[in-house]
């Protein structure tokens, strides 16, 4: 390479390293109208100096094969295109096809950044964008040989309903009989089955409903069991505590597993929107946060909780069921809590704790048959533990059955939702139905 190149080349690295991003000039958003860019094009690689020539121009769709723009060759230019554009508020994804450099920014913030030579490649990156006027800048180099520069955008379509999977009663002890390296036997340990059914699923939040990791939940059991079959979509969930978490005094394991995800650890009752819908995880180990009555702290939350949040949809979780045709049976413990949420129009409460399927139709706070008020619960307690059988049956018990692990999928609509019950790879059962909010 001789002198006057290597000074060249140089030259060329430090503007642009200094004019592009600092304080040259930008383009004017404002010289031509909305929807176009002002185009300027430089003979040169590096936006540097005056540009050889300024056009408005519709849009960024360039394929320059052997050619290039007029007034400044085939190779070793650039361009900076800047203009205001109109974007309704959403999320977008932004598309860049370069050979060789790009860059886009949106309102000076950085979008993509490929300032390098290259065959042509194609970058894309999304952004959620506040309705109103925005100034994009794009800018592109060609080295030599083929010169392509496309810029696009698209609006995301509009979120799906948001779909969410529970169940409980799941991962088994690593010393089990039955654990079997994780993969359990046919009737037992079977969460690496189940946790099969959210991986790679749609979900949007995964509630797991409570006695989560047997048989008393100490932190390293999650690392051997719960954490290699459910912990596989952990970002995803929101946990309702269970009885076996606390065999591990203030039920640290759980709470050190999940961190924020479970709610403050004096509690574990915390809640959240998701779409259209309030949703609640409670508490149902009243011995450990104060009692369940009738103003107890959790109680006085609650109702403080669903007077904040007047949704059209609501939907609570716990470990233990308030109603259940299990043998465990129903939880009197928890009545003050059912009640607020009845009073307040709540749709579905899920459960776990016994380790069946069960289906209930919609009752009020007294176990009796409300149609046009009262809340669905569903008991899920079908994580892959092992499974109890049925006992005294519900009055309002619509299904149940007790041979089928595998997790409840629901999907909730601004107005009403409906439910699915997902067996593991081959299992024979499920169930589904939808209805509206209250």
């Amino acid at each position: 390479m001789s002198g006057g190149s290597l000074r060249l080349v140089l030259l060329g690295c430090l503007l642009a390293l200094v004019l592009p991003g600092g304080a040259a000039a930008q383009g004017d958003p404002n010289a031509c109208a909305v929807g176009r860019y002002s185009a300027e094009y430089f003979p040169n690689r590096w936006l540097a100096g005056d540009p050889a020539v300024t056009l408005c121009e519709d849009g960024i769709d360039r394929w320059w094969w052997g050619g290039g723009p007029e007034r400044v060759g085939p190779d070793d230019f650039s361009v900076r295109w800047t203009g205001r554009h109109w974007f309704d508020e959403g999320d977008y994804t932004f598309v860049a096809d370069a050979d060789d450099g790009v860059r886009v920014w949106l309102d000076g913030e950085p979008v993509i950044d490929a300032w390098r030579d290259q065959a042509t490649t194609t970058y894309t990156a999304r952004r959620f964008v506040r309705g109103g006027e925005h100034v994009v800048r794009v800018e592109y180099y060609e080295n030599w040989g083929e010169a392509i520069a496309r810029v696009r955008w698209e609006r995301a379509s509009p979120p799906a309903d948001p779909v969410i999977a529970a169940a409980g009663d799941i991962a088994c002890d690593p010393s089990s009989d039955a654990f079997n390296g994780g993969w359990g036997t046919w009737d037992r340990c079977r969460q690496r089955w189940t946790s099969d059914l959210l991986v790679d699923s749609g979900l949007a939040a995964v509630l797991p409903l409570g006695d989560l990791q047997y048989d008393d939940s100490q932190r390293w059991k999650y690392d051997w069991s719960f954490g290699p079959s459910w912990g596989r979509v952990k970002y995803l969930m929101r946990p309702a505590v269970g009885n076996h978490e606390y065999e591990t005094p203030g039920a640290s394991g759980y709470f050190d597993y999940f961190g924020d995800a479970a709610g403050p650890r004096d509690r574990g009752y915390y809640s959240f929107d998701l779409g259209n819908w309030h949703l609640i995880a409670l508490n149902s180990n009243c011995w450990a946060v104060g009692g369940c009555w009738a103003g107890s702290p959790q109680e006085r939350w609650l109702r403080a909780d669903l007077a904040a949040h007047p949704t059209a949809c609501t939907l609570a979780f716990a470990h233990h069921p308030r109603y259940s045709s299990g043998q465990h049976g129903d939880t009197g413990e928890i009545a003050p809590l059912f009640r607020a949420l009845y009073d307040a129009n709540a749709d579905v409460f899920l459960s776990g704790h016994d380790h069946l399927y069960e289906r209930l139709a919609p009752s009020n706070a007294d176990d009796r048959g409300d149609p046009a008020r009262g809340i669905r619960q569903f008991v899920v307690g079908t994580g892959g533990k092992d499974h109890y059988p049925v006992g005294r049956v519900d009055s309002d018990s619509e299904l149940r059955n007790t041979d089928t692990f595998g997790v409840l999928r629901l999907t909730l609509r601004p107005w009403s939702y409906s439910w699915q019950f997902v067996p593991e790879a081959g299992g024979w059962f499920t169930d589904s139905g939808s209805t509206g909010c209250h």
